[in-house]
This record gives C-alpha cells, sequence and structure tokens, in this order.
C-alpha cells in the first residue's frame, strides 16, 4: 500500500522544498520509490513545455526515475508568485481540488511513497472557503512539519501545531530547518521545540548543505512509512 505524507511550513520561504526534497532522498535511500508533488504552485514560469515552476522540479529531480509527469506533480500552477487565491483570480480561475485529487491517486499507484508539500503556511487561502490545510485534509495525509529556525520560529510553530490538531490532521513529525545561520540560542529554542511539539523530531538540518547532502540526518522510519 502506497503511503504519503503532507509537508507543512511554519510560513512561507523556511524551506519546505528544501525539506521535501531531503526527505525524499531519505524513504528513497531505504530501497523504496519515492515522489514528491507540489499540488499548487504559483509563481511559475512561461516555458516551452508550459508553466514551471521552481520547487516542483526540484521535488520531481529529487524523485525516484522514472519521473512523474510534471502535470502530476503539480496540477496546480499559478503564473504570478502571490498568495494562490490572488494569483487564481488574476488569471480569472478558481482554484479547485479536483485535479489535485487525481493527480495523487495517479502518483500513488506508480510510488511507495508520496511526499506532498502544501503552498505557504498550514492557513493560506486557496479560494473561498478552501485554504492549503485542506489539501492534507481531503487527502487524509498525516503532516510534518517544517520549523524555519530564526528568531519567532517557537511560537509559529506552536500555532501551526495547534491549528493542525484543530483540523482534524495528525501531526507525525516536525523538521528544523536552519534558515538563519546567526540565530541565537539555537539549541536551547531547538530543545524549547522538542518539549513543547506534541511530535517527534525527525531531524535538523544544517544551513547551507543540500538534500542530497542532508537526507541522513532526517529519520524517516520515525514516520512509520
Amino acid at each position: 500500500m502506497t503511503r504519503a505524507v503532507f509537508i507543512a511550513g511554519t510560513d512561507t520561504g523556511i524551506g519546505k522544498t528544501h525539506s521535501a526534497c531531503a526527505l525524499l532522498h531519505a524513504i528513497r535511500s531505504t530501497g523504496r520509490s519515492a515522489c514528491g508533488m507540489k499540488p499548487i504552485a504559483s509563481g511559475c514560469d512561461e516555458t516551452p513545455e508550459g508553466l514551471r515552476n521552481e520547487d516542483a522540479l526540484a521535488l520531481q529531480a529529487a524523485s525516484s526515475t522514472p519521473h512523474a509527469s510534471y502535470d502530476d506533480i503539480n496540477p496546480v500552477a499559478l503564473r504570478e508568485p502571490l498568495s494562490p487565491h490572488l494569483a487564481a483570480s488574476h488569471e480569472g480561475v478558481t482554484i479547485t481540488l479536483s485535479p489535485v485529487h487525481a493527480a495523487f491517486d495517479d502518483l500513488r499507484k506508480r510510488y511507495d511513497v508520496v511526499v506532498v508539500e502544501g503552498v505557504g503556511g498550514w492557513r493560506v487561502p486557496l479560494a473561498p472557503d478552501l485554504f492549503a490545510a485542506d489539501i492534507a485534509k481531503t487527502l487524509a495525509l498525516p503532516v510534518v512539519l517544517v520549523v524555519g529556525l530564526r528568531l519567532g520560529c517557537l511560537s509559529h510553530a506552536l500555532l501551526t501545531a495547534e491549528a493542525i490538531k484543530a483540523d482534524g490532521c495528525k501531526l507525525v513529525g516536525w523538521i528544523g530547518n536552519r534558515i538563519d545561520p546567526q540565530m541565537l540560542a539555537i539549541e536551547e529554542n531547538i530543545d524549547t521545540l522538542r518539549a513543547l511539539l506534541p511530535a517527534p523530531c525527525l531531524g535538523i538540518l544544517p544551513h547551507g548543505l543540500s538534500p542530497e547532502q542532508a537526507f541522513g540526518l532526517l529519520d524517516s522510519a520515525a514516520l512509520g512509512i
């Protein structure tokens, strides 16, 4: 049975893609096939092949070969680098989750594990009455929270964990990503997160290491996938 996990973040720009790619490499190192998915991406570039998003391409490159089609990895691609509901509105479209579900169903037939990366933070709006959290909710996925380690991350992490629980989703682990190499009292902050977040730490990713270099620092086995 194909397993899957949803990668949420405490905010945008905190390393969800970096962490998801490292997790893909960690899963693949166990001999299983794995594919990344970026269901909804804003900030896509026009290419001869169509709209392409940098994060989605990184997930595709970190996945097992043969690679899935780009359209399955990123079924909803939007041009402007804005909140998805705004990017979609500017293009005259309304985001729905139907293409996301169809693409996910195709991927889970082909891979042992699917790593689904969210867009922005947990409560980013996608459309009226639709939020990024609804991707995880409607696909019934366990959640891994990526915490961007910088000043303010404690509150962001705890509030996001509370929202994940309130939405009926299960937080199964968290990853600390050192986006600020100059963060003061880093170990004390990590210890605080370990004590207060209601899920195990899967690893801390150092600043400056590529996913290919950092994957060995993640304990994918702790996810039970």
